[in-house]
């Protein structure tokens, strides 16, 4: 008897066990998982026709201090719709509806005419006081029903980053940016709390661990909204004033790859973007979009020849004013020779282009293919945005000497913003290629969170070539940039320019009148906090992009330094 009765204790105990988990499970539901849907259930009287009122996941951006702020969100809201079946006197229906909420005339009427269809859309998006107004009239065939739709609260503030939400066909959902990156997790496909308990358990552990699937969640952003908001500001100047074709920029921490800030002109309003005329504009030029951004890639082959030692930033050599390469005859920017004696920190100070033809014939073709391939400006970098496009290189597999003269001061070679900025970061990170991302975690719907983690490699420089190449770009900023007056006193300052010629897509060659200006710039240079990226595509006016960007970048950085508290390095 006493085994039997240890065996019922026994079954009894683990019954009330699995009795108290499932209550206990059952109420976590009810009270966190499904604690919105619940909570409308007092508005019963607006229920939806439809099976489900659209749901999707919530976008944050995180300020400096930690704090979330809704990027797209879900709004609540009502729509009007009619049963023409029930309309009897359509033009009474309609003075008495457009005394409440704003009706076009002929489209009601068309509608309430469809006397086979028992459900027209009249209007969408009332507030709760019209759908009050609307209710109260008691209209027969008049029905008020809930909805949601998305909406994003900094209306066009990083809306490259961010996407929309549209229509594909019949199925709505994320299209461009995070939204359609992450829309997977964002996505609300079961929006039903009555579900069964045990079926919604054991499908998220199917889902979850044997399927693989994704689990629904929230974002969070690395975009920091101020910063987002001020470098979105000087776009918008400088494009204004020096009327470019198109403009953009990312604020990068160099150390990990987060990004603050990433923004393009021409934007567009993802809350409202019906009168965009191209959708090329909804698309991200930073990330799907290569350009040729000239002398910026001077930094990179200087380094490159640093570490291989093959110069110093004391070598020197003659500059006569343009070089010849196979039969090409190659000039500085202005076409002047600075004579002999003119040293390697010099070509970075004046940007001259002979200088770095020698500083490729001194490293060798073979050796320069392999040091800019290893920046990565060939590969996606991985960004966590869709569509991202791969550099074309592809003059770097050429045998011809002046491919690679052309590519020492950035012509020939194409990539990304998103690339390009990546490879300059190398140079003050200690040789690190990082992989540039959005998104710094995913908080799950069952409470749980996700940090994102990404991976590192290493560029082919070392961390000491890192360090010489960061003290040679610091005297581009202290003695070169606004004639040496664009010097910050108390912090070091690693920059350089790049003016690049447009390659002409149709005829051949470039254009002599279009130029690209691009501006690299991070800092505090020997432990930098921020990288700063800004290109400008053909701007009017305006010869070189250290006069368009100089001030534009010293703006940014001070912003930066004083918004973030940076202590001086020097």
């Amino acid at each position: 008897m006493k085994p039997n009765f240890l065996f019922r204790s026994r079954i009894i105990f683990l019954c009330v066990l699995l009795f108290s988990t499932i209550l206990m499970a059952k109420l976590f539901l009810v009270q966190i998982v499904h604690r919105n849907t619940y909570s409308e259930s007092a508005d019963r009287q607006y229920a939806t026709p439809s099976n489900n009122i659209y749901e999707r996941g919530t976008v944050f951006f995180e300020n400096k201090e930690g704090l979330l702020i809704s990027a797209a969100t879900q709004i609540t809201g009502y729509k009007l719709a009619i049963d023409p079946v029930k309309i009897i006197d359509a033009e009474n229906v309609y003075k008495k509806l457009s005394g409440v909420v704003g009706i076009l005339h002929d489209d009601f009427i068309i509608k309430a005419d469809k006397t086979d269809d028992p459900y027209e859309e009249v209007v969408n998006r009332l507030s709760k006081d019209e759908a009050d107004k609307v209710s109260a009239l008691k209209i027969p065939g008049v029905n008020i029903f809930k909805e949601k739709w998305r909406m994003y609260p900094g209306g066009s503030m990083a809306a490259h980053v961010l996407g929309l939400v549209g229509y594909k066909g019949s199925e709505l959902g994320g299209r461009y940016g995070l939204e359609r990156f992450y829309d997977v997790e964002l996505a609300r496909n079961n929006n039903n709390p009555y579900v069964n308990f045990f079926a919604e358990v054991f499908s998220n552990i199917n889902r979850s661990l044997f399927k693989g699937e994704t689990r629904e969640g929230d974002v969070v952003m690395t975009i920091e909204p101020e910063v987002e908001r001020f470098l979105e500001k000087k776009l918008k100047e400088t494009k204004g004033k020096y009327q470019a074709d198109s403009i953009g920029g990312i604020i990068m921490n160099p150390m990990d790859g987060a990004i603050y800030a990433m923004a393009s002109e021409p934007n567009f309003d993802p809350n409202d973007f019906k009168g965009v005329l191209q959708t090329s504009v909804f698309s991200n030029p930073l990330v799907e979009n290569v350009l040729e951004f000239g002398s910026v890639v001077k930094p990179l082959v200087m380094a490159a020849a640093l570490d291989a030692g093959v110069v110093t930033p004391e070598t020197t050599y003659n500059d006569k004013g343009s070089v010849i390469v196979e039969k090409r005859e190659i000039f500085n920017f202005d076409k002047k020779a600075r004579g002999p004696g003119t040293s390697m920190q010099e070509v970075l100070n004046q940007s001259l282009n002979t200088g770095m033809v020698f500083v490729e014939q001194k490293i060798g073709r073979k050796k320069l293919r392999e040091y800019l391939l290893s920046y990565g400006i060939k590969d996606k970098t991985g960004i966590d945005l869709p569509n991202e496009t791969s550099g074309l290189v592809s003059n770097l597999d050429s045998p011809r000497e002046i491919e690679y003269a052309n590519a020492a001061f950035g012509q020939g070679i194409a990539m990304t913003p998103v690339a390009m900025v990546r490879a300059l970061a190398s140079l003050g990170n200690g040789g690190n290629l990082v992989v540039p991302h959005v998104v710094k975690k995913i908080v799950y719907a069952d409470g749980t969170s996700l940090v994102k983690e990404y991976p590192m490699t290493r560029a082919k420089i070392k961390k000491e070539t890192s360090e010489m190449i960061t003290s040679m770009m610091v005297g581009v900023m202290d003695k070169a940039i606004k004639g040496g007056l664009g010097k910050l006193e108390h912090f070091s300052v690693a920059v350089k320019t790049g003016t690049a010629q447009v390659a002409n897509n149709s005829a051949g060659g470039y254009y002599e009148d279009r130029h690209n200006h691009s501006f690299i710039g991070y800092f505090p240079a020997y432990d930098p906090k921020f990288i700063v990226f800004l290109y400008a595509i053909n701007p009017k006016g305006v010869r070189y992009a250290s006069e368009t960007w100089s001030d534009p970048f010293l703006d940014i950085t001070k912003f930066l330094l004083n918004y973030y508290n940076i202590p001086p390095d020097r």
